[in-house]
């Protein structure tokens, strides 16, 4: 069954709307994702899916009425509103006419790290675009978990949502203080490795641990000096051009696939 709702002061609007903003999703504990590819992927995945919305164009082509069709036979609540109410909901000029609203799965630190042996920890990443890329690289690359600490973008920001293609869905994530992510992992061994430019090491030189936490710094300024002073290897990607360095996206699927081999 498909609920029409047309009053912008409707509960359920105001709650859906609310969840653009870091603020209400932290307090919700709620996000939104947008578009019919990653409601997909949410359904395949086993989300948590609370709800979703369409609008009144929606259900104009047939894929579209055949996945309402799966979100009924999950039990899943849907909502029609009409094209100005939705598009308070959206970021894209270009929708497809559909959001859903998520839970966020609360983790524990032991639930994560006590049977991981591959981890990134991501150091103030900024750039949406860039998280998301790195999320859905390290869930290709076969790591355990990502640590974020302070600093970084809300991984539940829309535009990193879809950047990461469905892995959001899939990695265990966790956000962590960097005194206590440090803390946690050399606790459980984990040889910390670095990401940096003043080092003799290169990253395909190294033998590196069976238990490993990678760290990826900010896009500007690279790894705090914190986290460098606390790493047990610093490794560098050469340069071969005239660039001063890499994306901080590229830069870690080199080193996330490099470290893989390690473990496999």
């Amino acid at each position: 069954m498909i609920t029409s709702i047309i009053s912008k002061d409707n509960e359920k609007v105001k709650l859906t709307k609310s969840l653009l903003k870091s603020k209400n999703r932290l307090k919700e504990s709620k996000f939104l994702i947008e578009g019919f590819r990653i409601l997909t992927q949410a359904i395949d995945c086993k989300a948590d899916l609370k709800y979703v919305f369409i609008n009144e164009n929606f259900e104009d082509k047939k894929e579209h009425v055949e996945f309402l069709k799966v979100l009924q036979s999950n039990n899943i609540k849907i909502y029609k509103t009409t094209n100005k109410i939705f598009s308070d909901f959206v970021d894209t000029e270009n929708t497809q006419g559909i959001v859903g609203v998520v839970g966020i799965k609360e983790r524990k630190i032991e639930e994560i790290l006590d049977s991981c042996k591959f981890v990134l920890i991501l150091d103030r990443i900024q750039d949406p675009g860039n998280m998301g890329t790195i999320i859905r690289t390290a869930d290709a690359a076969g790591v355990d978990a990502i640590i974020n600490l302070k600093g970084c973008v809300d991984i539940y920001n829309s535009k990193v949502t879809r950047s990461t293609m469905g892995s959001i869905f899939d990695m265990k994530i966790i956000n962590m203080t960097q005194d206590d992510a440090l803390k946690e992992l050399k606790l459980r061994n984990f040889d910390i490795v670095s990401s940096y430019l003043n080092t003799d090491n290169f990253y395909d030189k190294v033998d590196y641990k069976c238990k490993t936490a990678l760290v990826i710094g900010n896009e500007a300024n690279g790894v705090n000096d914190e986290l460098i002073k606390n790493s047990d290897t610093l490794v560098k990607i050469p340069i071969y051009g005239k660039a001063e360095s890499l994306n901080a996206a590229i830069s870690s699927a080199i080193l996330m696939y490099e470290i893989k081999k390690y473990m496999i």
